[in-house]
């Protein structure tokens, strides 16, 4: 099978959290924040990709490289193209920059192919390429997803958010690189914190699919990663402050971070805690708080990666 020569495709592909508290490493939730990735053969001969950095601009650029793999995987050739990058999610920020790239370099190769998305078998190599499926499960599938992996094999449980949550992501200024995530973490955790996590992530999943923000206040209190990870985002105690002040139902470290995830009730509440934000810089009771701080109101992304 060849590629059509003469093609041109769009891709858009959600932002997502991972963990989503107490699902550590097993959770991972679509947001309606997308990144829009442009293909084309290219005219010249060359590799061209515009709308990153510069350092990401060559051919170790991850949409490019997950593409080529992709091609290999389906075997089929892969060919030289133009790639126009428009994504609004930070980098090492904690919303799955890296997976959203490379969803969308396996959707190019499926798309320019004249295939049909695969969404089972793109998992398993977005898995292979990320090393994790957290992530890359709701940037394929949207909504909510629990995935685990078996000698290889992954398997993903895709369920539908409720109705009406918002999800409000606040970004600071800096990063939080996954690696360093990594290292502050425990080697082993205590065999008491093994019922404590497993009845709470359970919990989670039905308290989202059911929007029962209750349940959601009694279930999101992590002992695995986020007591360890939030002394590396220097606003954390203030931001879950203003975050609880405003009513929000819970408030989470969104992957590794620095992004941080309150979930709230309703819009009343995300746009309280929009405005509280926003407010912060300039007041008294947010002494020593970092400036630059953007927060997103978003909802639970139904759509996974989608073609245009």
């Amino acid at each position: 099978m060849t590629h059509a020569t003469d093609q041109k495709i769009r891709v858009r592909v959600p932002a997502t959290s991972a963990n989503v508290g107490v699902g550590f490493d097993c959770l991972g939730l679509a947001l309606t924040l997308y990144a829009e990735f442009g293909f084309a053969p290219s005219t010249d001969g060359q590799l061209h990709i515009t709308g990153c950095e510069d350092r990401f601009r060559g051919a170790d650029n991850l949409v490019w490289t997950s593409y080529q793999h992709t091609c290999e995987d389906l075997g089929i050739p892969a060919q030289l193209l133009e790639i126009q990058i428009d994504s609004p999610i930070p980098l090492a920020g904690g919303l799955g920059s890296s997976s959203a790239c490379i969803v969308a370099g396996i959707a190019a190769a499926y798309a320019l192919a004249g295939l049909p998305l695969d969404r089972d078998r793109m998992l398993r190599l977005a898995t292979t390429l990320e090393g994790h499926p957290d992530n890359v499960a709701p940037a394929i599938y949207g909504g909510l997803t629990c995935s685990f992996t078996d000698n290889g094999e992954v398997t993903t449980l895709h369920y539908d958010v409720a109705e009406g949550l918002c999800f409000v992501t606040i970004v600071p200024p800096y990063e939080v690189r996954t690696a360093q995530a990594r290292r502050v973490l425990p080697t082993d955790v205590p065999l008491s914190v093994v019922p404590w996590q497993t009845g709470r992530a359970v919990a989670m999943v039905t308290a989202l699919t059911t929007g029962d923000t209750d349940l959601i206040k009694k279930c999101a209190q992590d002992r695995i990663h986020e007591p360890y990870r939030s002394k590396l985002i220097p606003d954390y105690g203030a931001l879950r402050a203003a975050a609880y002040a405003c009513g929000a139902s819970a408030f989470l470290i969104s992957g590794s971070g620095a992004t941080t995830l309150a979930i709230c009730p309703d819009e009343a509440v995300a746009g309280r805690l929009i405005r509280r934000i926003a407010g912060m810089e300039s007041v008294a009771e947010a002494e020593g708080f970092r400036r630059g701080i953007v927060a997103h109101d978003l909802a639970a992304s139904a759509e996974g990666v989608t073609l245009l």
